[in-house]
């Protein structure tokens, strides 16, 4: 990509500009100087700077504040070094089109292929994307993955990234058998491992065996971070956060080269996470803000509490599963909450909590109730992240703690039909990721892709949180529909709100960092139905432009 150049003051000229401030939502004209806005208006209001270059590449497009992606990952500029096997059509970073697969079979011949493809006869095959919900009583095991290979190792993570499949030679070089007792670790009726891994202790020794291949460790690998820009700007992402770091020496070097290389188009928000590596605590973080950029900022600590709805690793409250299967898995012990959410509480951190069933957040709720009330702290800004099945009373509670809640609602399209049917049935499914009900009660709220789960893409997850609309064009919870300002204002100031940025990014005001998406349609003049058909442009970041590469 090639920026273009930008004199220290100039003017951008827009046939719309979508501002996200009450007091003047709209205009044509904004004026920037070193890299932050001066100036919203019309011509008029650019008088002050008769001498300022006057860029007009932009004028016949719609610019609104760069889109704010509060909840993915790095992973996803990472996941395409391994083979795409997932059910929906995919684009990846370079712009070509993956189709999904809609058998069990499909899934088999493109590993197949894969293989037929590696040199080295020992290399690991690797892939991503696979969900067995959509395939019914069908399943990925040992049996179908020795299928492609009995001697290679193979590795299927599923699009959650919350489980996985390998084959017996993956097994055999992780040193899972028939007696290794831990939990997510699945057996059949004889006791073997089916090759089915749940959760992140499960996948552990996989992932040890793999290094840094599929995991969330992608801060360390310079060309993924690359990638994951060339993502973010084709969606008119100007900051995204990733939202599982180990803030690793590797990982801090890789980030601030990457993102200190003039073309690259994006701010990054990674988010600490202990689970993964406790080491330096609070103080690891704040070392880690002390030398950030205008292009990396910290200060987000990340939770993961349980596991996936689709994957049934969540926890749920009674009923439960709608088919009768086993409640899901604690990530964290509840009786260790309180004593690891204090600390960066103390520290003045935002925690960033992942709660996707209605029992993780109940537990979630008790914890942060006790916490603040012992240490109360104003403004603390600790967000549920996902928080997929909350009740009324739930977000009540939310709500009077102070929370902000940043909701999956991408789900609701991709896994709607399956949490209908398969999960948690009609009722609970119609009020999944209840934004109409988070907005009514005042709480602030953000959406998200959790990327590279669903693509990266906010103008679509707008749309979905507006229409609740599943992959077979079922509405789920009419009532929980957001309006478009609603939804667009979740995906810029809600999101940056959330991050404690709202005061640099989020909307288009004088003082804040000139980060834009460049559109080619107006979703405000537009039917609901189509915002996610609005074609993005490109973006401008710090008042470099930065048109969208051609695909």
């Amino acid at each position: 990509m090639t920026p273009y150049d930008t004199a220290s003051t100039q003017i951008l000229v827009a046939r719309k500009i979508l501002t996200m401030e009450a007091d003047r939502p709209e205009a044509t004209h904004v004026a920037v100087r070193d890299g932050e806005i001066l100036a919203v208006g019309g011509p008029a209001d650019m008088a002050a700077w008769p001498d300022a270059a006057q860029l007009d590449t932009l004028r016949d497009k719609v610019l609104m504040p760069g889109l704010v992606e509060g909840h993915c990952h790095l992973m996803e500029g990472a996941m395409w070094d391994a083979v795409y096997v997932g059910y929906f059509d995919r684009r990846d970073p370079d712009g070509r089109l993956w189709r999904g697969l809609r058998t069990l079979e499909q899934v088999i011949d493109r590993l197949a292929s894969a293989a037929s493809q590696l040199r080295d006869a020992d290399a690991p095959l690797l892939a991503w994307g696979f969900d067995p919900i959509y395939f019914g009583a069908s399943r990925l095991s040992v049996r179908e993955l020795d299928r492609v290979s009995a001697t290679r190792p193979i590795v299927v993570m599923h699009a959650s990234v919350h489980l996985m499949n390998v084959n017996s030679a993956m097994l055999a070089q992780a040193g899972i058998d028939a007696d290794t007792d831990i939990d997510g670790v699945h057996k059949d009726a004889q006791g073997q491992p089916t090759g089915e891994l749940q959760e992140f202790a499960a996948m552990f020794p996989v992932q040890r065996v793999l290094g840094s291949a599929l995991s969330l460790a992608a801060a360390e690998n310079g060309e993924a971070v690359r990638r994951f820009g060339r993502v973010a700007q084709l969606a008119g992402v100007t900051t995204a956060t990733d939202l599982v770091n180990d803030l690793s020496p590797k990982g801090l070097e890789t980030l601030r080269a990457v993102t200190a290389e003039a073309d690259f188009p994006l701010r990054i928000v990674p988010a600490f996470s202990p689970q993964r590596n406790a080491q330096g605590g609070p103080a690891r973080v704040q070392a880690a803000a002390a030398a950030g950029t205008d292009k990396l900022h910290f200060g987000p600590v990340k939770f993961i509490v349980d596991g996936s709805i689709q994957g049934f690793t969540a926890r749920l409250r009674a009923p439960g599963y709608a088919g009768g299967q086993p409640d899901g898995l604690w990530l964290i012990p509840p009786q260790q909450l309180l004593d690891a959410f204090t600390p960066f509480h103390l520290a003045g951190l935002p925690l960033h909590i992942h709660t996707n069933g209605d029992e993780a957040t109940e537990v979630v709720l008790d914890v942060l109730e006790a916490m603040l009330s012992r240490h109360p702290r104003a403004d603390h800004r600790h967000t549920l992240q996902h928080c997929q099945l909350a009740d009324a009373a739930q977000l009540a509670r939310a709500a009077r703690l102070g929370l902000c809640i940043n909701f999956f609602s991408n789900h609701l399209y991709y896994w709607g039909d399956a949490h209908v049917e398969q999960t948690v049935g009609p009722a609970r499914a119609a009020r999944m990721n209840p934004a109409g009900t988070a907005r009514r009660l005042g709480i602030p709220f953000a959406i998200h892709s959790d990327a590279p789960i669903t693509p990266l893409n906010p103008l679509f997850t707008a749309w979905c949180a507006m229409q609740r609309q599943t992959a077979s064009g079922r509405v789920l919870g009419e009532a929980e529909r957001l309006t478009l300002a609603d939804a667009l204002y979740a995906i810029t100031m809600g999101a940056a709100y959330t991050l404690k940025l709202e005061h640099r990014i989020g909307s288009i005001a004088p003082g804040k960092l000139a980060d834009f998406a460049v559109l080619e349609d107006d979703p405000t003049a537009m039917a609901p139905a189509s915002l996610k058909d609005v074609r993005v442009w490109g973006t401008v970041l710090g008042g470099r432009v930065f048109p969208a590469p051609a695909r």
